[in-house]
Formats: C-alpha cells, structure tokens, sequence
C-alpha cells in the first residue's frame, strides 16, 4: 500500500482570483475537494508543506488524508497548479475516495537491475525507457506507490511490454485489460554503431544514411527523365 500523508486544511468562503491572490500572499494554497456524490468544498493548505510533500514522488499516486473542521476526509490529488516560473503552488484538486471502489491514478515505473542485465553490459546497445509513468485501476488499500520493472534478465534485442508488468494483488492496467492492442512496451533495446553513440549523434548518423542512400535511389532516375525531355524537344 502507499503511503498515507495526513494534510491540516481550513475551510474558505471567499472565492475569486483576488481572494487566491491574497491566500497565496499569506502563505496558503486555494483548493478544492470534491467527488463521491457530496458537495465540493473549499479550503485552503499550508503552503509550505505543500512545497515539501509534492518532492515526494508518491505524493501524487497516494491516498492522502485531509482533516478539515475537525473531519477527515480521504483523497487523491488530481490536478496541481504551479507558477510558471517561481517555485509556488497556485491551486491544487482532490477528488474524494471510497473504500469499496476502484480508482484510477498514474503511478510511476522504477527499473532495477539494469546495470547488470546482459543487454546493459553489451557492447553497441542501449537500454531505452519508454514509459516513466503508467496509469493503473485499484481499491485504495492496494494502491502501490510505484510499479517495480525488473531488467535481470534483459538481453540485447528484447522487449518489456506493459502486459509483462508484475503487478501487485489488486491492481491492474486499463489500457491493457480493456484493449490488448493498446499493449506497448515499457522498456526496449536499441543497437548503434560504435561511431554513433547515442542521443543526437546516433539520430544525426541514421539521418544523414538515410539521405545519402536516396540520393544514390534518385539519381539515375533523374538522368532518364533529362534524356527523356532533352529527346522530345529535338
């Protein structure tokens, strides 16, 4: 299960941007809670601990518990705005949750044992992260803060597909399980020359192969069709 973060928030009744402009002066953050068929309501949250809880990567993939006039209520974060440039939250969004019913959240995908598979000590290939993140369905209670990707036994040339995630008891991928067309992989090997490298410089390598390859397919092509012209006009 992830972990729990417990949030101390106050109830708001003033609304508007000059409201949120003057919250935000004094420290707080305007939020909303809503869902499971009651009310949303308004509250404000401590800036600062906002700041230092959002640094946790589970944050945003857990159940959360605000206490608000003297009610706890639990929650997932769905929306978090920030200022484009200054490190300051402008509003954030939580739905609320049920025991009994599944939710959908976004959870992100850490692989180990990389350094020692085959494919990673292999000369001239490159282990390719293709997915960071991947949205799941679970009850709260099984809810993982992260999906585990073990690359042991990645060799050159293979592949790890979403449908090949280890998934904990309870939880599933939708994207899968409602359409296994939608399977894609996770993590993939790409070989390159020695004189490529990787990044820009393997990218720059295929393109200028590319080009020169269909200068050599177009060049002849181009002779006939002068021959052809320069005849009919004699």
């Amino acid at each position: 299960m992830s972990k729990q973060f417990k949030i101390q928030a106050e109830m708001r009744e003033d609304v508007g941007k000059g409201a949120s402009r003057r919250l935000r002066r004094a420290g707080r953050v305007p939020a909303i809670i809503y869902g499971a068929g009651r009310e949303p309501a308004m509250v404000t949250l401590d800036h600062n601990y906002m700041i230092h809880a959002i640094e946790e990567e589970s944050f945003q993939s857990s159940v959360l518990e605000i206490n608000v006039a003297d009610k706890v209520q639990k929650v997932i974060l769905r929306d978090l705005q920030r200022h484009p440039f200054k490190p300051l939250i402008n509003h954030a969004d939580f739905q609320r949750i049920r025991d009994d019913e599944e939710i959908r959240v976004s959870v992100a995908i850490h692989f180990v044992n990389e350094e020692t598979s085959p494919a990673a000590k292999a000369a001239g290939v490159v282990v390719s992260h293709q997915l960071t993140e991947v949205e799941i369905s679970a009850l709260p209670k099984d809810l993982p803060e992260y999906l585990t990707v073990d690359l042991e036994k990645l060799s050159p040339g293979d592949s790890i597909m979403l449908s090949q995630i280890d998934l904990p008891k309870g939880v599933s991928i939708p994207a899968v399980e409602n359409d296994p067309e939608n399977d894609m992989a996770v993590v993939s090997t790409i070989f390159i020359r020695e004189s490529q490298g990787t990044g820009a410089a393997a990218a720059e390598a295929d393109a200028q192969a590319a080009e020169s390859v269909e200068t050599e397919a177009t060049a002849p092509a181009a002779e006939d069709e002068g021959g052809a012209e320069g005849e009919s006009e004699g």
